[in-house]
């Protein structure tokens, strides 16, 4: 609801509009509401969007705010991604410890995500992980609860609930993000003329850009929400960027990075290419390769 007031918020600025002109219409996801399951066992990432686009087919809404992160690359024809907001810390923040490495030893840390999990246990294998899901404040409360004794969240969220001193921003140059980390999408119906140019008006194009690149990079992975992979995009012309895949346990690691200048789908594919032929066969098989 944050992300869809900072929206409405633009979308009245940019147009002039009075306050009433924007109406917004609480969805409740199947991801919200299944919380004791990882997003893996039932359904992946389309547990966010599943309702969104449901209502949107049928018209019942003109547009859907959605945290980019948690989109599926492949989206339904009659959809389109048509703004991204100016793009947000994209930086993790630590709960529960000072750092990484002042974590104590075999400490159990709760992530539901297989990119944090696999980064910590490459950098700390003698980490336990268990599942931790829930919006921000149900996990700020486990974590205060003692259930676990650190746990990750991104800074981005967390700034936008005025919760900017909470836990110790981790370096995203040393602890990569995920793609699309800290960017909100507005996808409307790919004929309506008219709300796709109401959200141009919002569009921030170097967000844009860094996003589509980093769904380009999931798209050539074949990534999906079991798959550990880490990404940062910097500059603009030309981009940078830099990406990580793991195994699950996070014992392997392979990096690579490419700059993203006019044959951006060609570079993509090939930093793609060069991250699953040099890792070994048991971090290739969490990936199908281009879609």
């Amino acid at each position: 609801m944050a992300q869809a007031e900072e929206t409405k918020a633009r979308l009245l600025a940019a147009h002039g509009w009075d306050a009433n002109a924007v109406e917004l219409v609480p969805v409740t996801a199947s991801g919200d509401r299944i919380q004791d399951r990882p997003l893996a066992e039932i359904g992946g990432k389309a547990l966010w969007t599943r309702e969104l686009d449901g209502w949107l087919v049928e018209n019942r809404i003109d547009a859907s705010v959605h945290s980019m992160k948690d989109v599926e690359t492949i989206r339904p024809f009659e959809l389109a991604i048509t703004a991204i907001l100016p793009r947000a810390d994209r930086a993790d923040r630590l709960l529960g410890a000072a750092s990484i490495e002042a974590l104590p030893q075999g400490a159990i840390v709760g992530t539901s995500a297989p990119r944090r999990a696999a980064q910590l246990l490459n950098r700390r294998p003698d980490c336990r992980v268990v599942t931790f899901r829930g919006n921000v404040a149900t996990r700020m409360a486990k974590l205060a609860g003692g259930e676990v004794d650190a746990t990750f969240l991104a800074a981005a969220g967390l700034d936008r609930l005025d919760e900017a001193d909470v836990g110790v921003r981790l370096d995203p140059e040393e602890w990569l993000p995920a793609p699309a980390q800290a960017a909100i999408g507005i996808e409307c119906r790919t004929d309506d003329e008219r709300t796709r140019e109401w959200l141009a008006a919002i569009d921030h194009l170097p967000s844009h850009a860094e996003v589509m690149a980093e769904r380009a990079l999931l798209a050539a992975l074949g990534g999906s929400c079991h798959t550990p992979v880490a990404v940062l995009t910097s500059g603009e012309d030309p981009m940078r960027m830099r990406a990580a895949i793991y195994s699950e346990c996070g014992a392997e690691r392979v990096e690579g990075e490419t700059e993203i200048g006019e044959g951006r789908e060609g570079a993509i594919a090939a930093l793609a290419a060069d991250l699953l032929q040099r890792a070994p066969e048991k971090v290739r098989r969490l990936f199908s390769g281009p879609v």
